[in-house]
């Protein structure tokens, strides 16, 4: 399996989302939840409309999931980019759908398989200039990445993981040896 990277750079990130809006709603869809949930391409490709759509007819505020790898139950909030981003797929590209469909779904009718999500991630990356391996699982680092550059606990980042270590954590999110440099070049106390 190649390793991947985080998209480090939010002009990057905007980027994206408009490549991938031009293409479809749901690319972007995809893209937003990867980025702000941290939940894994698996996770995120089993969701069904139901997960994120209430019965008054609006985005729900949180996903309540069994993680495919762990096992383990997961309550994962929403935040407003993407509760918005939800109501724009579900009113203009699906029409009303049956609360059992999957929420990504291909032209076939299923849920887009993994390649297909990975296809879509890596061809918009390309598009944008980005030449880092980027994959499916780059969203689940972004994730981490700007969590921990937003000034999150690693503590709290490792948990929302599942890592069992901050080492394991920090290696994940492509934190380096010369920026935790940086940071103790920078103290001068």
């Amino acid at each position: 399996m190649e390793i991947v990277q985080p998209i480090k750079e939010k002009q990057k990130i905007e980027a994206m989302k408009k490549v991938l809006r031009a293409s479809a709603l749901r690319n972007e869809l995809l893209f937003v939840l990867g980025i702000n949930t941290g939940l894994r391409i698996s996770d995120l490709l089993g969701l069904r409309i139901q997960d994120v759509w209430t019965s008054k007819n609006e985005p729900a505020e949180r996903i309540e999931l069994k993680e495919k790898k762990t096992s383990k139950v997961r309550h994962v909030a929403l935040n407003s980019k993407s509760r918005l981003l939800i109501r724009q797929y579900i009113e203009k590209e699906r029409h009303q759908p049956a609360p059992d469909e999957p929420l990504f779904l291909s032209q076939k009718g299923g849920p887009i398989s993994r390649q297909h999500a990975y296809d879509i991630l890596n061809t918009a990356a390309r598009l944008i200039g980005i030449t880092d391996r980027i994959g499916t699982h780059s969203l689940r680092k972004t994730f981490g990445y700007f969590a921990y550059q937003q000034g999150t606990d690693l503590a709290m980042i490792q948990k929302l993981l599942n890592h069992s270590s901050q080492a394991e954590t920090l290696r994940y999110i492509g934190i380096t040896q010369e920026q935790m440099d940086d940071v103790v070049m920078r103290l001068e106390l």
